[in-house]
C-alpha cells in the first residue's frame, strides 16, 4: 500500500509524524510543499474528500498574517487559492495511505490506518 506524507520539512508536527512512521516500519514517500509545491487537482481531490475547512490551517502563522480582508468571508474557491499560493496554509501533515487521507497527526489514527 503506497503511503505519502505531505507537509513541510521543518514543521514540528511533521517531525513527530515522520518519526512515528519510521518507528512503526512504515515505508513512505515525503512530499515537501516548500520544494515541490502542490498541484490544483490534488488539492481539489483532498478538498472533496475531507473538506476545505479541514485542510486550511487557520491557526498557522501564514494564515494569521494575512490581511483581514483575505481571511473573512472564506469560500472554498478563496481558500483553495490561498492554499495553492502558499502551501504552508495547508494543515500538516496530510497522510495518504492507499487513497485514504488523514489530516493532522494523531498516533491512534495513524495506527488504525497503517497497521
Amino acid at each position: 500500500m503506497a503511503t505519502t506524507i505531505y507537509g513541510i520539512k521543518n514543521c514540528d508536527t511533521m517531525k513527530k509524524a515522520r518519526a512515528w512512521l519510521e518507528e512503526h516500519g512504515v515505508d513512505y514517500t515525503f512530499h515537501d510543499y516548500k520544494t515541490a509545491g502542490i498541484d490544483k487537482d490534488r488539492l481539489a481531490r483532498w478538498s472533496k474528500a475531507v473538506g476545505w475547512e479541514t485542510l486550511l490551517n487557520r491557526a498557522g502563522t501564514t494564515f494569521r498574517k494575512l490581511p483581514d480582508a483575505e481571511k473573512t468571508d472564506l469560500t472554498e474557491k478563496k481558500a483553495m487559492a490561498l492554499m495553492l499560493a502558499q502551501p504552508s496554509m495547508i494543515k500538516r501533515p496530510v497522510l495518504d495511505v492507499g487513497g485514504k487521507l488523514l489530516v493532522g497527526f494523531k498516533p491512534e489514527s495513524y495506527a488504525a490506518a497503517v497497521e
